[in-house]
């Protein structure tokens, strides 16, 4: 119930935004936040709780955009809405693409999958440019400009994706709290003895990755209707999986909050960066120092230090400090 209403009352308030702020630029800022914290908190679920650091959610991301431009070069968008309504059809089918892919990539361990998915995502990067007659190559891909009003044109698509990440949030709950979820969290602390007491890995891998790239899909594809014009170099971007890496790292791996806070403390201050010193690409230096810097004071990420700092003040509280000091 405590978590219900927390969704609640985040949801809210991230509904009361767009009419709260109107500036066009503060708008895309908030609109990109929500993107990273739906594609953090889908990683989450493969990264975070199956512990497989998969290095090739962009590959998935841009299949997504793809998909949604493919589909709508033959398709009329109606009032602007219909692109939206076509997303679950999407990620269903970047779900499905994503499960031979998976069945392969999981046979492998840690560093080794971390290796086939970046390779995976060089793959599709290639294919993007070299298969012309399906996206265009480095030319791009249009897709049809929505008739929204122009004071108010982010809100279909900053409402998609919030409308996204709460669907990515409940998800990660729902798992977290079934027998899926028990499963995975018994592949990353042990995955040996995890299949040696009888626990359905390989299913629980599949299904964990399918969830994950496909929610990341559908964030491809809402990104590729926002932006009317789709690049391989952006469509299929490493920038883009490392930021999802970082922002679940920072806010803390595993946990259902910890990707949200990761994203809203990252993306704005990357898209400031990015516009400030983006023609340089100065700004790649920041993310790097941040990554060294997350992984050497908060290897745990922020919610998993601060809820260890708490516990620790609660057990000086209740049984005194120099029982505290004794506990392991």
């Amino acid at each position: 119930m405590r978590t219900a209403a927390a969704v609640a009352g985040f949801v809210a308030l991230l509904a009361a935004f767009p009419f709260l702020v109107t500036a066009p630029w503060l708008m895309t800022i908030a609109l990109f936040t929500l993107m990273y914290a739906v594609l953090a908190s889908a990683w989450n679920l493969v990264g975070g709780y199956a512990g497989y650091p998969s290095l090739g959610h962009a590959a998935f991301f841009g299949l997504g955009a793809y998909a949604e431009a493919i589909w709508f070069q033959h398709h009329g968008i109606g009032s602007g809405l219909a692109p939206f309504a076509v997303l679950p059809l999407v990620g269903l089918a970047v779900a499905a693409a994503g499960l031979p892919v998976a069945w392969i990539a999981m046979r492998t361990r840690s560093d080794v999958f971390a290796i086939v998915t970046i390779t995976l995502l060089f793959v599709a990067q290639t294919l993007a440019y070299n298969l012309r007659g399906i996206t265009h190559g480095a030319q791009g891909m249009a897709m049809p400009v929505p008739d929204f009003a122009p004071a108010t044109f982010e809100r279909p698509f900053y409402y998609a994706m919030l409308a996204l990440l709460v669907f990515a949030l409940l998800l990660s709950w729902a798992v977290l709290r079934s027998r899926l979820g028990l499963a995975l969290l018994a592949v990353r602390a042990d995955e040996d003895k995890a299949r040696g007491v009888g626990v359905p890995v390989g299913t629980a891998k599949l299904g964990a990755f399918a969830l994950s790239v496909g929610i990341t899909g559908m964030a491809g594809g809402v990104w590729a209707y926002y932006l009317s014009f789709i690049y391989p170099q952006f469509a299929v971007d490493p920038l883009v999986t490392i930021a999802m890496v970082l922002m679940v790292f920072l806010g803390g791996r595993g946990t259902l909050w910890g990707p949200v806070l990761g994203a809203f403390v990252i993306a704005p201050a990357q898209q400031y960066l990015a516009y400030q010193y983006g023609a340089s690409q100065l700004y790649l230096l920041g993310y790097a120092a941040l990554f060294v810097l997350v992984m050497l004071v908060l290897p745990r990420g922020v919610l998993p230090t601060l809820t260890d700092r708490w516990r620790r003040r609660r057990l000086r509280a209740d049984v005194g400090p120099d029982v505290a000091v004794e506990q392991p």
